[in-house]
């Protein structure tokens, strides 16, 4: 079992030419601007500041690399945030292709996803090339706590709609309340003995 808590910051690329091919594997955090990452990530490692929280969509703009045992963790940085510039999304752009493009090993992709929203067309497009390339992916709902217990029920069943076309394992995530964080936990561990 890996221990969690032995995780350290490793390095942040700002660049698709910085960025230098990955030598363990990996897990990825990837999913919209705003979406609760880095809260995510800091629950799941029981630490304050590992991945900076902001108030500011888009915020993310580096790749981040976390090491923990023999894995390396990545925070992608969030898209779909429109009050970047074109070099901004263009520059969000070349770093994902760089990364996805370099000789990796991928042991998972947490897909984040706003539980309050229906699924954009950047997190369909990540679905999408997820699936095509077959990288094994869960999707994190987020923010699960946000609505009341019939609008949860309610929005269960519009996501067995929007997302028919995946075949994924899915998990109710809320930093506040702690719901779901023992799944991730646990989902990190069973791919980690398979390593």
């Amino acid at each position: 079992m890996i221990n969690l808590n032995n995780v350290e910051y490793v390095r942040s690329y700002g660049t698709a030419a910085q960025l230098e091919p990955g030598d363990l594997p990996e897990i990825v955090f990837s999913g919209r601007s705003n979406v609760g990452k880095s809260s995510l990530i800091n629950k799941v490692f029981n630490r304050k500041n590992l991945a900076r929280v902001s108030s500011v969509p888009g915020k993310t703009v580096t790749i981040n690399f976390f090491r923990c045992d023999t894995v390396n963790f990545v925070d992608l940085p969030g898209y779909g945030y429109a009050k970047k510039s074109a070099s901004e999304i263009k520059r969000w752009g070349d770093m994902i292709e760089a990364y996805f493009g370099q000789k990796r090993e991928i042991a998972l992709v947490f897909q984040l996803i706003d539980f309050r929203r229906k699924a954009s067309g950047e997190d369909l497009q990540m679905l999408d090339f997820l699936t095509r390339k077959h990288i094994p992916f869960v999707i994190v709902f987020t923010k699960c706590d946000k609505l009341n217990k019939t609008e949860t029920v309610k929005r269960m069943e519009q996501i067995g709609e929007e997302l028919a076309d995946y075949d994924a394992e899915a998990i109710l995530f809320s930093a506040l309340s702690g719901q779901g964080v023992e799944e991730v936990r646990e989902k990190i561990n069973a791919v980690c003995e398979d390593l």
